[in-house]
């Protein structure tokens, strides 16, 4: 079971985009072309890939990947370091699930 909020980690790319819910989720696979490892990482660093189905829904299949807070930390680093604005050794949390809000 999803813990949200999630993280969207689209391959390919440093961005991570924030989700606070399903729908939230829903609303932002609208605009996107998904590839098959795009992927949400949950406030608890279970990781899901998206799977689109007819309609407007997106299915969530686990992986079998664990973010540790030390990987989703270096995840946020490289978005930030994407964005140029953060000096990206200041970037640190005490948990995933700050990690995770931190993008809101």
């Amino acid at each position: 079971m999803v813990t949200w909020p999630c993280l969207l980690k689209l391959e390919g790319d440093a961005e991570l985009i924030f989700i606070a819910s399903y729908t939230a989720l829903l609303d932002e696979c609208e605009a996107l072309i998904l590839s098959q490892n795009d992927c949400i990482i949950d406030s608890v660093g279970k990781s899901y890939y998206l799977r689109t189905s007819k309609g407007r829904t997106v299915e969530l299949e686990p992986q079998k990947r664990f973010y540790t807070l030390e990987k989703i930390t270096e995840l946020i680093q490289k978005h930030e370091f994407s964005k140029a604005q953060m000096c990206i050794m200041k970037i640190q949390f005490p948990t995933i699930e700050s990690a995770v809000s931190a993008l809101q």
